[in-house]
């Protein structure tokens, strides 16, 4: 009984060993990043600042869908018209439809009047609604550039659909993680920019005649 129970101790030494040196190599959760990158807007409402107005007045901002290469937590490289990397080092600290979308909604909210809902169901409580595409949101390796394109669709009350594209380049980019991401946050904001003020002029009420109470021609 002793021997088996040696027998059993000496065979079990080889793979306590082996156990401990494969935990110093292996990390069961996946590594954490020394750095996550993120979006943060250039406009942001006052604390204590508040809006109140009517579902008509209210417009809704939705998370943008984006391509395959985007729904990633990894930012895109393009390498040429076929192939696509990601760049080392760089992580998102959530995708970036969330980002974009939050980073959106606080700009259209301080360069508009109007009541500005976000959200994982904004549907609700508006009547005009902010959608649209994330097509590019990455580096772009031939050009050494940064671009982010959007191609915005607003839908009023009454029916009516605007769309227009959206697009910010930030050039002589080196690839490195930090570089990217604050050019990509530059690039971020000034889409987001253009179309709060794109939304603003949309929202505008129509022309109106004067006599016959109709939207002018």
């Amino acid at each position: 009984m002793v021997a088996v129970r040696t027998i059993r101790l000496a065979a079990s030494a080889p793979v306590l060993a082996a156990v401990l040196t494969l935990a110093g190599c292996v990390s069961f959760g996946g590594e954490v990043p020394d750095n996550l990158l993120t979006l943060t807007p250039d406009l942001s409402a006052p604390a204590g600042s508040g809006h109140s107005g009517t579902r008509e007045n209210a417009i809704a901002i939705h998370e943008p869908e984006v391509p395959a290469e985007v729904d990633v937590l990894r930012v895109p490289v393009r390498v040429d018209a076929v192939n696509i990397a990601y760049l080392k080092d760089a992580t998102w600290v959530e995708k970036p439809a969330r980002l974009f979308r939050r980073l959106l909604a606080e700009t259209v909210r301080v360069r508009t009047d109007r009541l500005v809902i976000d959200g994982d169901d904004p549907s609700l409580f508006a009547e005009t609604h902010l959608r649209g595409t994330l097509r590019e949101f990455g580096y772009d390796a031939a050009r050494r550039a940064v671009v982010v394109r959007f191609d915005a669709v607003r839908q009023a009350g009454d029916g009516r659909v605007e769309t227009q594209r959206f697009e910010a380049i930030e050039p002589d980019v080196a690839p490195e993680a930090g570089a990217v991401g604050f050019a990509l946050n530059r690039a971020a904001n000034a889409v987001a920019k253009q179309v709060a003020d794109w939304t603003a002029g949309s929202l505008a009420d129509p022309v109106t005649d004067p006599v016959i109470g109709q939207p002018a021609e």
